[in-house]
């Protein structure tokens, strides 16, 4: 390596961790002062405090005192771990037979199916929560968790299917031979080999459902069945004074799990969208 590409390389690595650092800054910020007192928050706001304190923890998880925030975070894993196997179970389920089973209006349902990727999620939003209304549904999690079983994300839909438009056909015959039917296909070939987008599909499930807010504060009331994003929202007053110091402690908690998935999953998570644009 000449002299000049190694300076093209140090001056690379110094820009990237220059942009890095300024996309982290936020996050390192409130961490910082999710240790401080909250009196010096926003009078102190560099990163290193000056004071330490674990208050803003200890207040923030007791939450409003008859709930902690405990609660939220259960609450949260337990929506958060339906929508996954929901979707994992529904989502393959209708991409398998979008991509290997021949069935009248296949291309017609293929196309509603791309249409609701395209349509704004507000547009359905009244619908919707009448039907919930009318069955009763409202501040539980039966709005939040019943459509993933029913194969409503048609994202995830058409990301397998395009995976699994890419493993070769030739295994479906043979397994034909052998005697397995559409069913004895589907768990014995398709899934197996899929694993790849079906660990993409489960992260961005979990994350996007566990980030998720507004659908959460449009069905849940009750204070006992706030998930965290909710939960965070009760440090904030509009009209008194909001306890700053809880809030970052409590959105610092919230990031762990998050944080964890995609620390332990991120090469699975590029290899699962790659091999996917690949397919086809």
């Amino acid at each position: 390596m000449t002299k000049s590409n190694r300076l093209s390389n140090v001056i690379t690595h110094i820009l990237v961790f220059s942009a890095g650092l300024i996309m982290l800054y936020p996050v390192i910020w409130m961490i910082s002062s999710s240790f401080k007192p909250e009196e010096l928050i926003f009078s102190q706001p560099g990163l290193i405090p000056t004071e330490f304190t674990f208050d803003n923890y200890i207040k923030g998880w007791a939450a409003t005192g008859d709930i902690s925030f405990g609660t939220f975070f259960k609450n949260s894993f337990v929506i958060s771990t339906i929508a996954v196997i929901g979707n994992l179970i529904s989502c393959s389920m209708a991409a398998y037979a979008f991509a290997r089973m021949r069935f009248r209006f296949k291309g017609i349902l293929f196309a509603l199916m791309i249409f609701t990727i395209m349509l704004p999620t507000h547009v359905v939003l009244i619908p919707q929560y009448i039907i919930f209304n009318n069955l009763g549904w409202i501040d539980t999690i039966f709005p939040l968790t019943v459509p993933k079983l029913l194969a409503t994300d048609g994202f995830f839909i058409f990301l397998m299917v395009q995976f699994f438009r890419g493993i070769p056909r030739e295994l479906d015959e043979s397994a034909t031979m052998d005697g397995c039917g559409p069913i004895g296909i589907y768990f014995r070939i398709i899934l197996p080999l899929a694993l790849p987008a079906l660990l993409t599909t489960g992260i961005f499930t979990f994350m996007w459902t566990w980030d998720d807010f507004f659908s959460q504060m449009l069905y849940l009331n009750s204070v006992d069945n706030f998930t965290v994003p909710l939960g965070l929202r009760l440090f904030l007053d509009a009209e008194g004074s909001s306890s700053w110091g809880a809030l970052f402690a409590m959105s610092v908690l919230s990031l762990a799990p998050i944080m964890t998935i995609f620390f332990f999953f991120q090469r699975q998570i590029v290899e699962g969208i790659a091999t996917t644009g690949l397919k086809g």
